[in-house]
């Protein structure tokens, strides 16, 4: 079975309290559910079309691990911490 891999993008960020809410909860979650964080941060280089936006992967044993996690009560508890306090763009794909 091919991992799977989370992968977040910040378009922006409203409400820093509601981000740094979701984060307590949200990092213990995705930990308890099996996922590794991979990488986190702004990027270190931009190329062609893209965008300064603090990016996250995280790494699961499969895509349907992955949304078991996603729609877990504890992500989901997180989410509502965060409250639309930033705009971002989630992505699980199939690794190769």
């Amino acid at each position: 079975m091919a991992k799977a891999y989370w992968v977040g993008a910040y378009r922006s960020v409203s409400n820093p309290d509601a981000l740094a809410a979701y984060a307590k909860l949200a990092g213990p979650a995705i930990t308890a559910g099996g996922g590794r964080f991979l990488a986190r941060g702004v990027p270190s280089q931009i190329y062609e079309a893209g965008l300064e936006q603090r990016t996250v992967l995280i790494e699961f044993d499969s895509v349907e691990h992955a949304r078991t996690v996603h729609d877990s009560p504890a992500y989901q508890e997180a989410l509502a911490a965060l409250a639309g306090g930033a705009e971002r763009d989630i992505r699980i794909i199939e690794g190769v």
